[in-house]
C-alpha cells in the first residue's frame, strides 16, 4: 500500500487533504476540550469534525460541543457517547481508551467531499414496503450524493434493523459504518451533530471524491462441518443436514464437539456462536464479480432439550447454510489482520484515515492486553490516524448488506477515490 503523504499524492492546484487529532484523558472535561485544542491546532476551517466522548463525561455532554466550536473551526460535527474511544493523540500515537473520561476529536480536511449530516427521529418510519424515495425524503439525502454513511443511533432507539434495513433499501450503493451509542444516566441523548445532543439516529453521509471501505471483524472462527437447515420455525432450528446425516442442531452440535480438544470444550461454555450463511446479491460491477457468501455470526438463545431444537437470534429459513463458531483472541487476531491486509492489497489509493467501532466485548476483555483492535490496525497500515468508539452494537455490511453486530469490530477506511477514476470501487 502506499504511504499517505498529505503533499505529495494530490498534484497540482487543489488544495492537500489534512487529518488533524486529539486525544485526551483529563478528569475534567474543561481540561479535556483545553489538551485536545491544542493538540488539534487553531487552523483553518475542516471539512469534517469527528468527536468521540466516553461516558464519564455524560454529564457534560451537552456542554462539548461549544466548547470544543471556540478553539475549533468545522463545517460539520459529527460523533457519540461511547463505553470507551479511540483516538490518536498529536504525536500520532492511537490507543484505545476503555476505562474512565476520554475525549477523541479528529479533524479533517477533504477536498472535493460532499459532506451532509441529517438527525432522524426514529419514533415513527418509512413503511419498508412503500417507494425507496420515502427513506431517500426522509433523511434528505440524495443517493447520488452519498457514497458512504456513518450511521450513529441512540440507544433509547426503537426499530433499530428496520432503520438499518430502511438505509440499505434506501441507499443500495453506499457503504454504511457506526454503531449505537453508549447509555448513560443524563437526561439526554448521546449523538453528537452539529452543536447539539440528540437522540433517534443520525447519518454523516461522505459523497464527492472520498469513500469510506469498510471492513467488518466479527472475531470467530468455525468448527465442524457447515449444516443445511432442513426443519425451522422462525429462529429456532429444528433440524440440520451436514450431506449424510439429518438430526437435530443439539445432536449435530455433539458430534462437532467429540472432535474438540479439551480447551475448546471449555471455550464452548461462554464463546459458541452460529454462522448463518448471507449472500451477495447484488449484481457484478465492472470491477469484477462481489464475494459469493459470508456467514453472519449470531448468539445462540436457547436449547430445547426436549427435543433438540436451538434458538438463535436470527431469523433463519430451511435451505440456509450454518455453521457453528468460536470467539477467541487468537481468532479474532487472524480474522482482523487477514482481513485488513486484503483490503489495503486490494485499493491503489492510500488511506487517510481509519474509523474503528468496536464492541464493548472486544478490547482488553478479549485480547487480554490493552489497544488489541488498534495494534492490528497499525500492523497493517502503519501512522495511520484512527478514530472511533466502543459501541453497544456495531453496524456493517456483510455479504453486501448492512447489519447489527456484537463482538465485533468494524473499520471504516477513508480514501480519495474521485467519482471520475477507473480505479473507483
Amino acid at each position: 500500500m502506499p504511504t499517505f503523504s498529505p503533499f505529495s499524492w494530490l498534484q497540482g492546484g487543489s488544495p492537500a487533504p489534512q487529518c488533524r487529532t486529539g486525544l485526551s484523558s483529563k478528569p475534567s472535561l474543561d481540561e479535556a476540550v483545553r489538551d485536545v485544542v491544542n493538540q488539534v491546532g487553531r487552523r483553518g476551517e475542516a471539512d469534517l469534525a469527528l468527536v468521540f466522548v466516553s461516558t464519564g463525561y455524560a454529564s457534560d455532554l451537552p456542554r462539548l460541543l461549544p466548547m470544543l466550536q471556540n478553539g475549533l473551526r468545522a463545517k460539520h460535527w459529527f460523533g457519540c457517547a461511547g463505553g470507551g474511544v479511540v483516538g490518536t493523540n498529536a504525536a500520532g500515537s492511537a490507543s484505545e481508551l476503555e476505562q474512565g473520561p476520554a475525549l477523541s476529536v479528529t479533524l479533517m480536511c477533504l477536498p472535493g467531499a460532499d459532506i451532509q449530516t441529517s438527525v432522524l427521529s426514529t419514533d415513527q418510519l418509512p413503511d419498508l414496503d412503500g417507494a425507496s424515495i420515502n427513506w431517500q425524503d426522509w433523511v434528505g439525502i440524495r443517493p447520488d450524493a452519498s457514497r458512504s454513511q456513518i450511521v450513529l443511533i441512540d440507544p433509547s432507539c426503537r426499530g433499530i434493523n428496520d432503520l438499518i434495513s430502511g438505509l440499505d433499501y434506501a441507499y443500495p450503493e453506499a457503504e454504511k459504518i457506526g454503531g449505537i451509542a453508549a447509555p448513560h444516566n443524563a437526561p439526554h441523548g448521546s449523538l453528537l451533530v452539529d452543536q447539539n445532543v440528540v437522540t433517534g439516529a443520525a447519518v454523516c453521509s461522505i459523497g464527492g471524491d472520498w469513500v469510506f471501505d469498510t471492513v467488518v471483524a466479527q472475531g470467530c472462527r468455525p468448527i465442524g462441518p457447515v449444516f443445511a437447515i432442513e426443519q425451522v420455525q422462525r429462529n429456532v432450528l429444528l433440524e440440520l443436514n451436514d450431506g449424510t446425516t439429518t438430526s437435530t442442531p443439539v445432536a449435530c452440535l455433539q458430534r462437532v464437539l467429540a472432535g474438540l480438544s479439551e480447551s475448546e470444550r471449555e471455550l464452548v461454555r461462554h464463546s459458541l456462536f452460529l454462522g448463518i450463511e448471507r449472500r451477495n446479491l447484488q449484481l457484478p460491477t465492472a470491477e469484477g464479480q462481489p464475494k459469493d457468501s459470508a456467514f453472519l455470526i449470531r448468539n445462540l438463545i436457547g436449547v430445547d432439550p426436549n427435543n433438540g431444537a436451538v434458538a438463535v437470534a436470527e431469523r433463519v429459513r430451511a435451505g440456509q447454510n450454518v455453521q457453528f463458531h468460536l470467539r477467541e483472541a487468537e481468532a479474532s487476531r487472524q480474522e482482523a489482520l487477514a482481513l485488513l491486509n486484503e483490503h489495503v492489497d486490494a485499493v491503489e489509493q492510500p488511506i487517510t484515515f481509519g474509523l474503528l467501532m468496536a464492541c464493548l466485548g472486544r478490547g482488553q476483555g478479549l485480547f487480554g492486553s490493552p489497544d488489541g483492535d488498534v495494534k492490528l490496525g497499525r500492523s497493517v497500515m502503519p501512522d495511520l490516524p484512527m478514530a472511533g468508539a466502543f459501541c453497544n452494537g456495531e453496524i456493517g455490511p456483510v455479504a453486501g448488506t448492512t447489519h447489527l453486530h456484537g463482538y465485533t469490530a468494524c473499520w471504516g477506511l477513508l480514501r480519495h477515490a474521485p467519482v471520475s477514476s477507473s480505479s473507483n470501487r
